[in-house]
């Protein structure tokens, strides 16, 4: 499917260029971890790049989802991070399925909390400074596995932890419960509000955020204009 994809369109430049004729409906489709700066570059994929006519699909999902997208082709790329910790099983899996993992940032990890969490007025967080607030984190399905968390530290014991399947859900219970997740320090003004805020985390760890795709498939040009609006996106945030 990968492949017809690419002769169709590349049929239907011709076609247009021509023939005058249109071109039928776009599809494109990505797969990520649950990242408001992936949503951002989605949005202003389509606002420059979309013809009368399209098909789009973002799916926010598990990580082992993700891989399995991309190694099927239900996604030409995948939003995840690796770190010291995951990243010989997820390149073990990249190599068996054929997918290339290619850096798009590396970040400092960060918590993010409710402006009026007490902590919020610190420069910098501990982990026993957290100790007794709820911490927040996504659920893995059926492949449940430390090294497929979305959250860095995730062998830590926590008093007070709550798993959610979304980002929204996740940022109500930041706001609500005075709660706290561990992530790149990268938010959204625009999608996320204003509520939410990132404080460094005080641990020596970096999580390198990156994309992957299929070796044996060119990325079509719409998942070449997601990249640079992605890569836009992160140089401005």
């Amino acid at each position: 499917m990968g492949y017809a994809r690419q002769i169709i369109e590349q049929s239907e430049l011709m076609e247009k260029r021509y023939f005058n004729a249109q071109p039928s409906a776009q599809h494109f489709s990505i797969s990520t971890q649950h990242y408001a700066f992936a949503v951002s570059a989605f949005v202003d994929l389509i606002k420059e790049y979309a013809n009368d006519e399209y098909e789009f699909e973002l799916r926010e999902c598990r990580t082992y989802e993700i891989i399995d997208d991309v190694k099927n082709l239900r996604s030409e790329i995948g939003i995840l991070y690796i770190n010291e910790f995951n990243s010989k099983v997820l390149n073990k899996l990249f190599k068996e399925n054929n997918l290339k993992f290619t850096t798009l940032l590396v970040a400092r990890p960060h918590v993010f909390i409710s402006v009026k969490n007490p902590l919020s007025r610190q420069k910098i967080v501990t982990l026993e400074d957290l100790a007794d607030y709820p911490y927040l984190s996504f659920e893995q399905g059926e492949y449940n596995s430390f090294h497929f968390s979305e959250e860095i530290l995730s062998t830590l014991s926590h008093k007070k932890s709550i798993i959610v399947s979304d980002r929204a859900t996740l940022f109500n219970l930041l706001i609500g419960l005075n709660g706290y997740t561990i992530s790149t320090g990268i938010l959204s003004a625009d999608l996320n509000g204003s509520d939410i805020i990132a404080v460094p985390l005080d641990v020596d760890e970096e999580i390198t955020v990156g994309w992957i795709s299929h070796k044996s498939i060119s990325l079509s040009n719409l998942a070449k204009n997601y990249l640079h609006a992605l890569n836009r996106i992160v140089e401005n945030l």
